[in-house]
Formats: structure tokens, sequence, C-alpha cells
């Protein structure tokens, strides 16, 4: 299956895919208002005005974009990275921020070196991850002298460097980053819609998907939230995820998952309250190491309960809030009802305390995708192998028919081509008994 699969398993369509020449200068971006600010970086809409052929001639034809355009006329984001200390080289910038180069295309630093191959000595001893279309893609990245932006002196007048702020620490150089526009943040979304729960398992399932690519790659995100995750919408309104924002990640080609340990001045990640208890308790010293293979697939049960609607129960909520380091499992908050045994169950096994406990993303993606379009082999008194083989057929053929067309089932269509293209098949077996077992418990 996976022959067939894997190939199709895309990830979103680059919007610079036309203007391969272009994109590598700050000044060929018409840069609009500020989408978003975090704690090291400022994000920006911005398009390219007009075409330019490869010798950098405007087209005659095209004219440049107004100043004053709907949304849909600012096709990509720009982030500019907030550089204090750094330097001003080049070299310094891209190797201080290298971790947000891990979701780079293979061209997306053509313009800082001249070559491909400049971002493999760039990264060196870093790795770096394949597209996936539950993770971000960063088309542009170059560094460029920083401006005087939309809302700059409002809201980070600090970082800005002394030309432009005699108060300012920053830098005069710092690095850019080009990826697609998204409608909004994860966040953003829930605050104004609530999923149905069908929309809401999908929705973790993909977070789950975008994680197992990650860790396939020995790559640890270690600051999942809400607010990391970016969304957009198919031709029915159903949300696609993406993971966004790299900048904590930990993704070094000598060590893997495992990080050696041994004072308190390195770095565990972002996002504390988000952080797995093997992460938030490990102790230094000689020879310890933290092991983040399922660091992240914890990260993703806690933000399934903002997802279903309930409050994160590791923020601050009060006298109920819950601590990574110290929570017991029987302290987690009940699910509604209305969530299906095997979702409840997935989300109780993710947040598990003790990592050899706790499902894998691989584990627990397997398990939903069963929930959600496996009802048929699940409800057979005696499941044999020829049957799990006739529906997987069944599967690869509606997968096949459906992809690339504009209808309802579109995200649905992508999770299933995900799946096929991942699948293995032990995996899924024991993704069934699984299943199998919990709904026995049940009854």
């Amino acid at each position: 299956f996976q022959t067939v699969f894997v190939g199709k398993n895309k990830p979103q369509k680059n919007p610079l895919s036309s203007f391969r020449w272009q994109g590598f200068k700050l000044e060929e971006y018409l840069i609009g208002q500020p989408i978003g600010k975090g704690c090291s970086a400022a994000v920006y809409e911005a398009a390219i005005p007009f075409s330019r052929d490869r010798r950098g001639r405007g087209s005659a034809e095209e004219e440049p974009v107004e100043k004053h355009q709907p949304k849909e006329a600012f096709p990509l984001a720009i982030k500019m990275m907030w550089n204090i200390s750094a330097g001003s080289s080049s070299e310094a910038i891209l190797d201080t921020m290298g971790r947000e180069l891990v979701p780079a295309t293979g061209i997306a630093l053509a313009g800082e070196y001249g070559a491909v191959s400049g971002r493999r000595k760039l990264v060196l001893g870093r790795k770096k991850l394949q597209p996936h279309p539950n993770i971000i893609q960063v088309i542009r990245a170059f560094t460029s002298s920083v401006p005087l932006l939309p809302g700059a002196f409002a809201e980070y007048p600090d970082v800005l460097p002394l030309s432009l702020n005699p108060r300012g620490i920053g830098h005069s150089r710092t690095l850019f980053l080009v990826m697609k526009n998204y409608p909004c943040t994860l966040r953003q979304y829930l605050s104004e819609s609530r999923p149905n729960v069908r929309l809401s398992t999908m929705m973790i399932l993909q977070l789950l998907e975008g994680v197992d690519h990650l860790v396939r790659h020995g790559i640890a995100h270690r600051d999942l939230k809400s607010d990391n995750i970016l969304v957009e919408f198919d031709s029915a309104a159903c949300p696609w995820l993406v993971i966004t924002d790299f900048g904590c990640c930990l993704a070094d080609e000598t060590i893997g998952l495992r990080l050696p340990f041994p004072s308190t001045y390195v770095d565990r990640g972002g996002n504390g309250s988000l952080m797995a208890p093997e992460v938030s308790t490990a102790s230094p010293g000689p020879g310890a190491v933290i092991d983040y293979s399922k660091a992240d697939a914890w990260a993703v049960g806690a933000i399934a309960y903002e997802i279903l609607g309930l409050a994160n129960p590791f923020y601050g909520h009060g006298g109920s809030t819950l601590e990574s380091r110290s929570y017991r499992e029987d302290q987690l908050p009940s699910l509604p009802h209305h969530v299906p045994l095997e979702v409840k169950q997935v989300i109780k096994m993710l947040l598990r305390r003790d990592p050899n406990k706790r499902l894998s993303a691989r584990a627990a993606a397997n398990v939903l995708h069963l929930s959600l379009w496996g009802e048929s082999i699940l409800a057979s008194r005696a499941l044999k192998p020829d049957q799990m083989i006739a529906w997987l057929l069944c599967q690869s053929a509606a997968a096949l028919l459906m992809d690339g067309l504009m209808d309802k089932s579109q995200v649905e269509t992508k999770m299933k081509v995900c799946f096929l293209a991942n699948l293995e098949y032990e995996d899924l077996w024991a993704a069934i008994f699984l299943l199998l077992a919990w709904r026995s418990e049940e009854s």
C-alpha cells in the first residue's frame, strides 16, 4: 500500500511554486498587516507584487498589487525573527536560529548561499525534515536588514536596532522566514467554533500524524500548543491542521531524540505547561538523558481537551490546574459522554505519566483511523487476514478515486492517504486488538 500512497502523501501546495527565482530578498515582498507575535518573532502577511523572469525583469503584463488589498491578496506570511544575541553576520544568524529552518524546503536558502548545497553546509549536524501535509513548510529563508514594519513601536520596540529605536537592543540584521499564510491558529479557531466529535477526532488524528512524522525523522517539536498549530479549511469548511514554529525543536543528527542532561543549563524546550512528565521531572547529572520520543504525543493528549471543547487541564484555571510534574492520572478531567470510547481511551493513554505505558503517536493514530472508518471490520466476530486485506483494498480504491476531488470528503481523503502511506500490517492488527479489548471491557 505504501508503494501507491507514499507519493500521494504530499505537503501543502507551495504558494511560490510559480516564482522559482523570486522571494529571496525582502525588497521583493509587499508586506501587509501583522498576523501574530510570539516570544521571539513577529509574523506579517505578505505577497510578491508582480512576477519577474530569471533576469529580474518585471512582467509588463502584470501590475503591482495595490497597497490596500483583501486578505486573499496576501497568500504568504513572513516571520521576522528578533535578533538580540546572534550578531549581524548571516552565518551567525543562520547558525543561532537554525532550528527554525528544520522544516525548510530544499531551495529555501538558495538565495542566501547561491546553491542548494549551502543549506547542507549551514544546517550541519541538524536534521532535515521531509515534507508532510501536517507540518509547515518554510519556502524561503534569508537574512536582511530589520525594517520598520506596521506596529513595531507598539508591539516590540525593545528588540528594534538602534537605527530604528535609540533604546532598542536588537541587531541590525535578522532572519526572515516565508511560509504560506493560513487563516488562523487552532486557538483562534476553537475560540469561535465548536467542531462536532467526528471533526474533533480528525483534528486530533492530524496532530498525531504530524507528530509521528517528526518522530520518524528523529525530531521533537517540544513546544506544541494551540498557538503553534495553524488551520485552513477545505471546500466543506473542514479544518486541516499544520504544526508550525520549530524554534524550540530538538533536531540533532548525533543524539536523535535522547538529549544528554548533565546540568540545568541544558534547554529542555519551550512551553512548560505542556512539557511531558519525563521532561519536566528529569534530574540533571552524569549520564542523565531525556527521552523525547513520546513527549510530543503527550502534548497532543493535552491539546485534545481543547479540541473537544474543554479547558486544557494543564493551563491555569484556578485550583483545578494540573502540573505535568505532579499530576495523578485519576485527576484528569472526564471527557463528555458523547465522545466515543476509543477517543477517550486514546487521550487517557496519551497522558500516561510513564512513557513506557503511553501510546506512541503512530499507535494512537492507527486506533483513531480505525474508529473513524474501520467499523465494518471491527464489527466482525472473527476477523481474518483476508477480511483485513479486502478492507484495505476497498479503502485504497476509495482514496484513489476521491484523491484530488474538491468535495465534502477532501479532508477525510487526505487522512486516509496518510493512513495508507504509513501502514504497517502488524501495527494495524495491534490497533484492532486494542480497540476490541477496550470495547469488551466497556460492555
